[in-house]
């Protein structure tokens, strides 16, 4: 088995964490050993720029000398957010310090959007390591928006970096196309959707997880429940969401917005009995009751990777709305849901939300093709399979049966 120091994100809640935890979960339990390594210690905490040798990050390590323990090592930082981090001035000492000690078989690099990202190749490479990066920025391949070309602009600038790694992790083709365009040899680029645990995201709760299910049926009693899970950021364009929900006021339905963001305080209303602002939830067990409780998923990014959101709507049951953005289209392509333009998202749903309203039927057989969908192609097993597999091509380690 491996020895993976996966450098990624565990705060504040995005798409990037829940993918590092979910992987690194899924790897421990397949007895490989990981050493997670991420920012958690601002900068002024440890009285920089006097940064020491004893600070937190080489606490964590010395304590991990045992091989068979999985050590946390946490790096410096001056700021952190849910796309961007900046770290200290030490941080890519305390790293590399961690990684001399730890003696890693492999780096594995979940991109948070850092200048430290730029540095991993020649640390790597100096140090004698196989570098894997996962990519997750999200993209609209056809420029429809100003976001999209914000996002393009990301590409652009991390793609002479990524040649340098020696595999990309990317979530679907389209991805994998854009980079190759950019100067990204294929033969580094690693196309391995997002995956779900289907056990855990599922239609029918499990027994310990009954009791979360049944006191929302009640709370929400003879109320059909649509439900955007997410941050509430321009990209996620939850602003145009709102607006044909206000439209149409479909009656005896109510949305339901989980997640926070800087746009919340402008687009919350007071008095909506239809529209509930659940906020951030940081329960496992509640988000999955909420998809499970959910008729329809509903996701009008301008943007996207490959959300992990909405995987766990489909493999929960509920009928998916959205845009073509990133791979989401491509997930939800025939049949498996229902996919919008990116433009003009409000006038699309000002259409759909009657129907979807008025035919339960079709809501629920697009749930049942949702999950099917799941299961034939994102599962977090199919996506540990095919880590597994690159990990033995540049380590030379048996990998599980």
């Amino acid at each position: 088995m491996a020895h993976i120091a996966w450098l990624g994100k565990k705060s504040p809640f995005c798409g990037n964490v829940t993918y590092g935890l979910s992987t690194t979960a899924a790897l421990r339990e397949r007895d490989h050993r990981i050493s997670f390594i991420h920012f958690d210690t601002p900068a002024a905490s440890l009285g920089w720029p006097d940064l020491t040798p004893t600070g937190p990050a080489s606490e964590a390590v010395a304590a991990a000398v045992d091989p068979g323990s999985s050590p946390e090592v946490t790096l410096s930082y001056l700021v952190k957010s849910q796309v961007y981090t900046i770290p200290s001035p030490g941080a890519q000492r305390e790293l590399r310090q961690s990684l001399e000690r730890l003696r890693p078989d492999l780096v594995h690099a979940s991109l948070t959007l850092s200048p430290l990202d730029f540095r991993l190749p020649d640390l790597c490479q100096q140090l004698g390591l196989p570098l894997v990066a996962t990519f997750h920025p999200a993209f609209d391949a056809g420029l429809r928006n100003l976001s999209a070309g914000t996002q393009q602009l990301t590409y652009q600038l991390y793609a002479p970096s990524l040649a340098r790694f020696d595999r990309v992790v990317v979530f679907s083709e389209m991805q994998a196309e854009l980079l190759e365009r950019l100067g990204v040899r294929r033969e580094r680029l690693a196309v391995i959707p997002n995956g779900v645990d289907t056990t855990l995201w599922t239609p029918t709760p499990l027994p310990a997880e009954a009791s979360t299910l049944q006191e929302l049926r009640q709370r929400f009693a003879n109320r059909r429940v649509f439900v955007y899970m997410g941050r509430i950021t321009t990209e996620k364009n939850v602003e145009a969401l709102l607006k044909a929900w206000r439209l149409v006021r479909p009656t005896g339905c109510l949305l339901v917005i989980v997640g926070d963001g800087p746009l919340r305080p402008s687009l919350q209303a007071n008095g909506e009995s239809d529209v509930l602002w659940w906020g951030y939830e940081p329960s496992q067990a509640m988000r999955v009751a909420l998809l499970q409780l959910a008729e329809v998923f509903l996701l009008p990014s301008l943007v996207e990777g490959l959300s992990l959101a909405l995987l766990e709507a489909m493999a929960c049951g509920a009928a998916c709305v959205a845009t073509d953005a990133g791979a989401d289209g491509e997930v939800l392509a025939g049949g498996a849901g229902i996919v919008i333009s990116t433009q003009g998202v409000t006038t699309q749903l000002r259409t759909l939300l009657p129907v979807l309203r008025d035919q339960p039927v079709l809501t629920a057989e697009l749930g049942r093709r949702a999950r099917a969908r799941v299961e034939e192609r994102y599962t977090l097993n199919r996506n540990i399979d095919a880590l597994e597999q690159l990990y033995a091509e540049l380590t030379d380690l048996p990998m599980a049966a």
